[in-house]
């Protein structure tokens, strides 16, 4: 039902870490991914005993938490209120301060709930959690960012 969002993600492929969006509005998000046990990372994190990094439970969160909602509340301003989302526009994350609480190992589901602090002057800031399949909490924070229009690029 919300997964029309995702067309507006600046991700692909290898670096998307979203399934699924299953609730949205101007107060927060609901999502969930999938661990994939062929990622990229767990190759070499850790060998033989591969854990997912923190850095991409954090991305999970941001894009989930942070770049959906982000993009749902641009789409849905006035235009005469701020910012507009277009081919130019990409999410930028100012800061976080995550605490993880288990590991998450590859092929394991986690959803992301994430609740809106604040929306002014183009900034997003959120209370993000992420929960395993038993509802069991694995990390929270708080997230920060922005929506910027891309530099025009020189030709020389």
């Amino acid at each position: 039902m919300y997964n029309y969002i995702l067309d507006y993600l600046p991700y692909r492929s290898s670096f998307l870490f979203i399934d699924n969006i299953t609730a949205l509005d101007e107060n927060g998000v609901t999502g969930d991914y999938t661990l994939k046990g062929d990622s990229f990372f767990y190759e070499d994190h850790f060998v033989g005993n591969p854990v997912t990094p923190g850095v991409i439970l954090t991305e999970i969160m941001a894009q989930i938490g942070l770049v959906v909602l982000g993009i749902f509340l641009i789409k849905n301003m006035d235009e005469n209120e701020g910012p507009s989302m277009d081919d130019t526009s990409f999410p930028l994350l100012t800061s976080t301060d995550v605490s993880f609480f288990q590991m998450v190992l590859p092929g394991q589901k986690v959803t992301v709930k994430s609740e809106k602090q604040y929306f002014r002057f183009n900034k997003l800031k959120c209370s993000v959690k992420m929960f395993n399949e038993d509802s069991e909490l694995i990390a929270k924070g708080i997230f920060s960012g922005i929506i910027k229009d891309q530099p025009a690029k020189s030709i020389g």
